[in-house]
């Protein structure tokens, strides 16, 4: 009987949400890899504690890449609010640190990792020299996404049945008994 409900549930995707302070650069780009790079299988978010605008930099570093995270792709800066009543997400990954200590537990998260990132916004210099400061954090971001595309195939992740992570682990329980 417990093979039947987590065969059913591998054919929801894994909900991802990436948060950072502001949902400008690290996370938006976290964002944009998963989404190309892990298809079908997964359906990703990203927020901000003190959401502001989608950095330029990072929609041209991004854009070199191949991935478009500007406006007209539906990229924007959301604030962490807005997935308050939203089904549970099975992984919530902080990007930065600052927001992985205003936010070190995220209701309705089914499992929380940080992956730490240094800030581009806060780089200084000419447009090319915070352009390469992006370009660096962008990369490591893609590293981190394809190791753990590596490490967690979608298709042996537990996924959310929609219910609160709490009803979900009760129900687990009672089925494994």
């Amino acid at each position: 009987m417990t093979e039947t409900r987590v065969d059913s549930m591998d054919t929801q995707p894994m909900r991802v949400l990436f948060l950072c302070t502001h949902n400008s650069s690290r996370s938006q780009m976290a964002e944009g890899f998963l989404r190309a790079r892990g298809g079908k299988h997964y359906q990703v978010f990203s927020a901000g504690t003190h959401p502001r605008a989608v950095h330029p930099l990072a929609v041209r570093a991004m854009r070199e890449v191949g991935i478009d995270i500007s406006e007209r792709a539906g990229h924007r800066a959301k604030g962490i609010e807005e997935f308050a009543k939203e089904p549970p997400i099975d992984l919530v990954v902080t990007v930065c640190d600052e927001a992985a200590e205003e936010c070190p537990y995220f209701p309705n998260a089914r499992r929380q990792e940080h992956w730490g990132f240094p800030d581009p916004s806060a780089a200084t210099g000419s447009e090319e020299e915070r352009l390469a400061v992006f370009r660096q954090v962008r990369d490591a971001i893609a590293a981190r996404i394809e190791a753990f595309l590596q490490q967690t195939p979608a298709s042996h992740v537990r996924r959310s049945t929609g219910q609160s992570p709490a009803t979900e682990a009760r129900e687990e329980e009672e089925g494994n008994t």
